[in-house]
């Protein structure tokens, strides 16, 4: 019989508003997420915000949304981010997370 995962997986969307363009924010922000194992995506958005989805671990999730708020790229100046839709997922939607153009 197989164990079962009890790993408490959630979602939330993010935004984050600042100096997040230009400056490599999309792609350091797919490197931490990988690094944490959690699943999504990420893009900019045509107001000059970036904007995603995070699936994982809650303690993960929770870390990541930390490093939204407060890091970042090394060149991006974040003035907040925001986050919606959150809550208790079955499974992830997507395999990995990726960069969205």
């Amino acid at each position: 019989m197989m164990a079962v995962n009890k790993v408490n997986s959630v979602t939330a969307d993010f935004e984050v508003f600042g100096k997040v363009q230009g400056v490599f924010f999309r792609k350091f922000t797919q490197k931490k997420a990988l690094e944490l194992g959690l699943k999504g995506w990420v893009m900019n958005t045509a107001q000059g915000t970036v904007i995603g989805q995070l699936q994982g671990p809650s303690t993960a999730v929770d870390d990541m949304k930390l490093w939204l708020q407060k890091v970042g790229s090394p060149k991006s100046k974040i003035e907040k981010a925001a986050f919606r839709n959150e809550g208790n997922i079955k499974c992830c939607a997507f395999r990995t997370f990726e960069i969205r153009k």
